[in-house]
């Protein structure tokens, strides 16, 4: 009788199970992610599938780990050219009338010229390109606990399934048992139609919750299958046995860890520091940039004058105005 009245409270468990894997849920977001790593080198058994297991294919196979990996390296990159000075420019002209003349020599002129930031330009650029790469860096510990997260919790929810698709079998099994007594005693006059009738009702209550039970398990197999990037119907093994909690640790503990573990507290703080740069940058770019050049000019006569340098300076007329 234990397990038929847990099989009629399996309604109002569905309900509940989405505040219960909160709970859960908590206490692993504040663990650490090398605690995945540890997990992953159990050995499975090929009948089943552990959590740590679920967890460590779907981080192997999400494209979203492809995606963020992509877009650090990207900015990784971008990081080391932002703080490098600008390339020199080398600018040859020449007069194509003195091709050929015999009145006046070939005239032509060589110029090499390198832009030079105002000072402090170059640094606050490199620390705005560091900064956001770091952010793109913690990023890929978010998503990778967002993934690990979103895997732990579909595991509770296919282990769950799978419990309770066996108990309803269970007390199927029961209620065929109970119904064959009932119409028995019935036929012998041991008993009333009523208890013949209420077994019929019963068995079909529970037939009815086997198919709200297996229509729930195909969603849980396609969101595991979307995570898993493969078909949505593609088999996944039978769960393995949940691990037990024995006690919570206290919330202002849990607090403190999510306070210095989280990844995307991590990605705020490198966006502000960045974004901070980016003010300290924007104030400089009121200031010139320079040019210093060096060149030769044959167009000259005189030869003292055809050795030139300069220096140039861009006048930020219109910033004020933008």
């Amino acid at each position: 009788m234990l397990l038929i009245y847990k099989q009629r409270n399996v309604d109002i468990i569905i309900r509940l199970k989405q505040a219960a894997r909160q709970i859960g849920l908590g206490l692993f977001l504040t663990q650490p992610l090398s605690s995945l790593a540890n997990e992953s080198q159990l050995i499975y058994s090929s009948d089943s599938i552990h959590a740590s297991q679920l967890v460590a294919e779907i981080l192997t196979a999400n494209p979203q780990m492809e995606v963020v990996q992509a877009v650090w390296e990207a900015s990784a990159t971008k990081s080391a050219s932002e703080s490098a000075w600008a390339d020199p420019q080398f600018r040859y002209t020449m007069a194509p009338l003195t091709i050929g003349s015999n009145e006046t020599s070939y005239g032509q002129r060589f110029e090499l010229s390198q832009k030079i930031s105002w000072p402090g330009k170059l640094r606050l650029r490199g620390e705005v390109a560091d900064h956001q790469a770091h952010a793109q860096y913690e990023n890929i510990a978010a998503v990778k606990l967002m993934l690990a997260s979103m895997a732990k919790s579909l595991f509770a929810d296919w282990y769950f399934i799978y419990r309770s698709i066996e108990i309803n079998k269970v007390n199927q099994d029961l209620f065929d048992e109970f119904r064959h007594s009932a119409v028995t005693r019935y036929g012998a006059g041991l008993a009333s139609k009523q208890d013949a009738l209420r077994a019929d009702v019963e068995r079909n209550l529970l037939k009815h919750q086997a198919i709200v039970l297996r229509r729930e398990q195909q969603t849980i197999l396609a969101r595991i299958n979307t995570l898993l990037n493969r078909p949505p119907d593609a088999f996944i093994p039978p769960p393995h046995s949940l691990a037990e909690i024995k006690s919570l640790p206290e919330l202002k503990g849990l607090r403190i860890r999510a306070l210095q573990s989280r990844p995307e507290l991590k990605v705020m703080i490198a966006t502000i520091d960045a974004s901070r740069a980016q003010v300290e940058l924007a104030e400089l770019e009121y200031y010139p940039d320079f040019n210093v050049s060096a060149g030769y000019n044959s167009l000259w006569e005189n030869e003292d004058k055809r050795f030139t340098v300069g220096v140039g300076v861009n006048l930020p007329l219109w910033q004020a105005k933008e």
